[in-house]
């Protein structure tokens, strides 16, 4: 008698590595390293959070089947946003991104594995994804359009391989669930001009003259983003190459400019000497080069005269408003710029309280000697905002007294800095003036349509000001602006796509960050997990959160919090305490 067939129905996703054959010649220890992180970091988490299960691997992909198409979907949008969000963290050419089909059909059961055309459709449809994106069928589609956070474009029917009848194919529109188009189109569009500004090499031979060199580059990031007509890479993403001997090329092709800004200084005792060339960066060929020997009292003009030449080079369109802004206008005081730049050098290693402890009194002295900045006011008015919401050092009332003081001068000073917006943005935050803070958020965004920062301050601004889905296109436009990002861009981006409901979403994002940062969005992630339904993985990650945090507690934790609807966290406090987090006192 004929053995029965066993069959059943079942939705299976089917995951490969593009171009791994490729990867592996390059660097096989290495690409196998990165594909064990990644499947541990990003693909195994997502899957078991999906009740999934994987049916075998074959080299570079897997085979998984879920109970639910729903299931399957989100586990391929979790993964794919996962890797979105450490993309940047690769060179190019060693870049690992996936593809992901989906399909739902009658499979036969063979022991563990599975086979049928319900298997090779799922397969045939990874084949015609793009890479980083997910191809699922029409009957995948006809059950999990609108329950899933993203929409699908019809890409018509496709003659799949070795599949008798052609398929109709969909395609996820990953990364456009928001509708908001608040930010300045120019900064989207293709065709603008792109530049990187490398860290400058210190010719000095006095290590101490490092942040000098690094203030001088910064300084020509912040003025050249002041530009709507230029996409210039941010800061934290160019000056990753600092140290590094590193081909123009490469770096073009990484961070995805066309040219590179290269520069050194030498300094001896009141004589500066820098030296900069822009290089176009697909030949690696210099476009424009000068040297400056003057005075440290000159080293202002020097900045401005390398701004507008780059702009003039690279043929940017200013508008009147622009024109003026391209003027270098933290401080004319150079004493002052040297206390700038030596606080900068620590708050740029991370913004924790004993490096805003260290930038704290070099900020103070230059302020005291240049009183008429507004940039100088604005980020001691920033320091102050991140006082008085973790209350480092001042009772909060009298932090935010003095960071509501030093926003209010900055803006007086100069109505057109955007630090000066960014830190009032967040002081009204905290005040609960939420409409005005949105508006000044916008505001800065708008002075500085090239600067990730602002918008990364303005997503955080707008998601805690109950605007979620207009927060994830800034957190967007930040990660764009800077490739490399640091981590607490993806801190920026889970806020607001859990916010505006995007759990999945929210929990790649926190993944990643914590994955980057270990120990921070773990309070976030409990949080989307009970409210994802999944109490299980809630508390598991709410233990890792104590054993890394073991002085956590719901009450301080809330205290740092800003919400425009008290309902909401009252609900998220719920949230952790039902995984097993202290309250406190």
């Amino acid at each position: 008698m004929p053995q029965r067939v066993i069959r059943r129905l079942a939705a299976i996703v089917a995951l490969d590595v593009v171009g791994y054959s490729r990867l592996t010649g390059l660097d096989e220890e290495g690409t196998l390293a990165r594909l064990k992180i990644l499947r541990e970091a990003i693909i195994e988490p997502a899957i078991a959070d999906a009740q999934g299960r994987i049916v075998k691997t074959m080299g570079d992909g897997l085979l998984i089947e879920f109970p639910s198409s729903v299931d399957a979907v989100r586990c391929a949008i979790a993964i794919q946003s996962g890797m979105a969000t450490r993309r940047s963290d690769t060179e190019a050419d060693r870049r690992m991104e996936l593809r992901i089909g989906v399909h739902v059909g009658d499979v036969v059961v063979d022991d563990t594995d599975l086979l049928g055309d319900g298997v090779n459709i799922a397969a045939r449809l990874e084949g015609v994804a793009t890479a980083g994106g997910v191809s699922i069928s029409e009957d995948v589609w006809r059950q999990v359009d609108g329950k899933v956070p993203t929409t699908f474009s019809d890409i018509g029917e496709v003659v799949l391989k070795n599949i008798s009848r052609p398929v109709r194919v969909y395609r996820a529109n990953l990364g456009k669930e928001s509708t908001d188009r608040a930010p300045s189109p120019a900064i989207t569009r293709d065709d603008l001009p792109t530049i990187a500004v490398m860290p400058f090499s210190n010719l000095s031979g006095d290590p101490e003259q490092e942040f000098f060199a690094d203030g001088l580059a910064e300084d020509i990031i912040t003025t050249l983003s002041k530009l709507s007509g230029l996409r210039v890479i941010a800061r934290n993403s160019s000056f990753i190459y600092k140290g590094r001997a590193a081909d123009v090329r490469d770096v073009a092709r990484q961070l995805g400019v066309r040219h590179v800004l290269e520069g050194s200084v030498r300094r001896s005792g009141s004589r500066i000497r820098i030296s900069v060339q822009l290089i176009d960066g697909l030949s690696g060929s210099p476009i424009w080069a000068e040297r400056y020997d003057r005075t440290i009292e000159d080293i202002f003009a020097v900045q401005d005269e390398i701004t507008l030449v780059l702009a003039t080079e690279l043929q940017v369109s200013l508008t009147e408003g622009e024109q003026a802004r391209l003027q270098y206008t933290t401080t004319s005081n150079v004493e002052a710029w040297t206390r700038w730049v030596q606080g900068l050098s620590y708050y740029r290693q991370a913004v924790t309280k004993e490096n805003c402890g260290r930038a704290l009194p070099h900020w103070e002295k230059a302020l005291a000697l240049d009183p008429g900045s507004a940039a100088l006011n604005g980020m001691l008015g920033l320091l102050h905002y991140v006082d008085a919401r973790f209350g480092w050092w001042d009772a909060r009332e009298t932090a935010l007294h003095k960071a509501r003081s030093y926003a209010d001068k900055a803006l007086e000073l100069d109505s057109e800095s955007a630090v000066a917006f960014t830190a009032s943005s967040l002081v009204l935050l905290l005040e609960g003036r939420f409409d005005e803070a949105a508006a000044h958020a916008r505001k800065a965004v708008e002075l500085a349509p090239g600067s990730a920062d602002a918008a990364s301050f303005a997503s955080f601004v707008f998601a805690s000001a109950g605007l979620p889905e207009k927060a994830i296109v800034y957190s967007e436009r930040a990660t764009k602006l800077s490739p490399k990002y640091p981590g607490y861009y993806l801190g920026h981006l889970g806020h607001a796509y859990r916010l505006a409901g995007h759990l999945e979403n929210a929990i790649a994002a926190f993944k990643a960050y914590e994955a980057r940062n270990p120990g921070f969005g773990l309070v976030d992630l409990v949080i989307a997990y009970c409210q994802s339904g999944r109490p299980d993985l809630a508390e598991q990650t709410a233990k890792r959160l104590l054993s890394r945090h073991p002085d956590f507690t719901i009450r301080r934790w809330a205290s740092t919090q800003i919400r425009r609807d008290p309902t909401q966290l009252e609900a998220e406090k719920s949230a952790l305490r039902s995984s097993g987090l202290p309250l406190g006192e």
